[in-house]
């Protein structure tokens, strides 16, 4: 056990985790020459077309240092601030961490939030200065600005280049040095950590654990704590580039365990993995549950397929485990799901992965965030409203509670007007304004949640021409003067496209929702009215013009009454359409009103 070593890699999006991670596997012989391309761990195509990481990706490689061979396990980490549940479960499992920052870019807001979170599970920190080969790298200020942030010595940080290879073997030799082995009993009963899993439509479901004490055996019968259930351990092994089977993993080790189990809801991220005959009587801590911070409904396109999406939407929370769900139903489109996301990208990833890994088409609704109603009757009760449909009437309202995050971004001096006059049009108020070096300015905001939820990441990046990096966590709930904006189609109202807004920006964002979907509903032979509305006020209309055939054409000369007959008798054709017409809202149109400042 004293040769094993279990790491993790993070960093800020883009700062070249996964390509350092390919030199690394490559170096180590893990991959030969045939098998390596570029992110070579991430295996999904939505990771490559993106360039981005969004599972975290756990191997094993062999290295000898100095005469002794050692066994490697590497856990490759998202960095996008939507996946930051993926990079606490890796963590959990491992003793150290690569912290890498880029050398043109320097030290952004998802670096130093990830290695808080290294830093309260008590890792090893390793820091390396990677993509140091850029013509527009700055080694030595960025090296000031690492040695800030950690407290260590400056000859402690590697300078690497995942591109080129250069500083690989210093990384290696650190790890060896410097990441403690794991302790664990051998001869203890059997504890392992469960941190992610994945679905296997011929071997049913994978787990990935980690052994804390003990070892696992092919053949053994094993039971998961959280849901009692028991089952043998079909085949046991460890993560290569492929599979491979072992007869037993021991303590420190990573490895991956198939039982058979076809349903997906017998097992959870975070459980403890334990012998039937000899359990353990310590549950492995430490994992947090999940908070959503964006709810979104997802309904099939045609009703039947609701059973299929439920099955689908298990699978894929088996391999990712951020991802929330509960039934619901709509009036305008019929049964489907409640989803928690952690954020925006996270919602676009998982309505891809549906589309492409299981074939189902979906209807994505307005996403809102989770807010809290109190009464008028009961001013005490928490009311709970995921959807702005759930909201009781403006007479029975007491008020209403939003929730309210910690908003830090990091920016060149140069941008802080632009990105402060964004913040407080998002309704945000500053708490603090720090000069990390003459160049880079942190601000820190509190803000709604609600705001950030749409367009806010996007237009922070424009004004600040790309520059500036943003992470947030949660503080709590305020109360806030929240309306409920509907939208009537018809005078039909379309639930799906109600959403609750701050009173001061109820008017405006009602205008331009009517305005967006008046471009996007096709016309049809009666007119058709769109209406903003709160309560029972309309604050805004506007008129999809009727289809309408020239009956008048065949009227040449003659009497004005033929004419007007003729006219009358159309009319009264489109009041009837317009009393039985059904109005068809393209899938545009629920997501067009997020991109309502374009």
């Amino acid at each position: 056990m004293k040769n094993i070593r279990n790491f993790c890699i993070i960093a800020h999006i883009d700062h070249g985790k996964s390509t350092l991670a390919d030199r690394l596997l490559s170096f180590t012989g893990t991959t030969t020459a045939r098998q390596e391309q570029a992110q070579l761990l991430d295996n999904m195509d939505l990771e490559r077309e993106r360039g981005i990481t969004i599972k975290s990706h756990a191997i094993q490689m062999d290295y000898t240092f100095e005469g002794e061979k050692y066994v490697l396990n590497l856990i490759d980490t998202p960095g996008h601030v939507d996946f930051s549940y993926e990079v606490s479960r890796s963590i959990a499992a491992c003793e150290g961490a690569l912290l890498i920052v880029d050398a043109a870019q320097s030290i952004q807001a998802q670096t130093i939030s990830n290695l808080y979170l290294a830093l309260e599970n008590d890792l090893e920190i390793i820091p390396v200065l990677n993509k140091v080969d850029l013509p527009g790298a700055n080694p030595e200020e960025v090296t000031d600005d690492i040695v800030d942030l950690l407290g260590c010595d400056a000859d402690e940080v590697i300078h690497a280049s995942g591109k080129t290879g250069f500083g690989v073997e210093n990384i290696l030799k650190a790890i060896i040095e410097k990441v403690p082995a794991p302790k664990g009993d051998v001869n203890a009963p059997l504890q392992a950590l469960i941190f992610d899993s994945v679905y296997n439509s011929y071997r049913g479901v994978e787990t990935y654990f980690r052994v804390m004490n003990g070892e696992i055996k092919k053949g053994q019968r094993i039971k998961f704590v959280a849901t009692d259930n028991e089952y043998n351990a079909d085949e046991v092994g460890t993560l290569k580039l492929t599979q491979v089977a072992k007869q037993s993993i021991k303590a420190g080790d990573v490895g991956y365990l198939i039982t058979g189990v076809k349903t997906a809801s017998e097992i959870k991220v975070g459980d403890t993995i334990t012998d039937a005959l000899n359990p353990t009587q310590n549950i492995i801590e430490g994992f947090e549950d999940v908070k959503p911070m964006v709810f979104a409904g997802i309904y099939p396109v045609d009703t039947e397929d609701y059973e299929e999406l439920r099955n689908s939407m298990e699978k894929l929370q088996l391999n990712d485990a951020s991802l929330v769900f509960v039934p619901e139903s709509s009036a305008a489109l019929g049964f489907g799901f409640r989803c928690g996301f952690l954020g925006m990208l996270h919602l676009e990833i998982i309505q891809e992965r549906l589309e492409r890994e299981f074939d189902m088409t979906v209807i994505t609704t307005v996403p809102n965030v989770s807010y809290h109603a109190f009464t008028n009757k009961n001013p005490n009760q928490v009311l709970l409203v995921n959807n702005p449909s759930d909201l009781p009437e403006p007479s029975k309202l007491n008020r209403v509670e939003e929730p309210f995050i910690k908003a830090t971004i990091i920016t060149k001096a140069d941008f802080v007007g632009p990105v402060m006059s964004l913040c407080i049009e998002k309704r945000g108020q500053i708490t603090n304004q720090t000069y990390l070096t003459p160049e880079r300015v942190e601000l820190t905001f509190e803000m709604p949640l609600a705001e950030i939820v749409f367009d806010f990441y996007d237009r922070l990046k424009t004004v600040s021409k790309g520059y500036a990096s943003f992470d947030y966590h949660p503080v709590g709930l305020k109360a806030s003067k929240l309306v409920k904006v509907d939208i009537l189609l018809n005078g039909q109202s379309v639930d799906a496209l109600s959403a609750l807004i701050h009173a001061d920006n109820a008017y405006n964002i009602g205008k331009k929702m009517c305005e967006k979907l008046r471009q996007l509903i096709p016309r049809q032979q009666f007119d058709i009215p769109i209406q903003a509305a709160i309560g029972a006020k309309i604050i805004s209309r506007e008129t999809v013009k009727a289809l309408r055939k020239d009956v008048t054409a065949k009227c040449y000369g003659g009497d004005i009454s033929r004419k007007r007959k003729l006219l009358e008798k159309q009319k009264k054709g489109k009041k009837r359409m317009r009393q039985v017409g059904n109005v068809e809202i393209p899938q545009e149109a629920f997501m067009a009103v997020l991109k309502l400042n374009d």
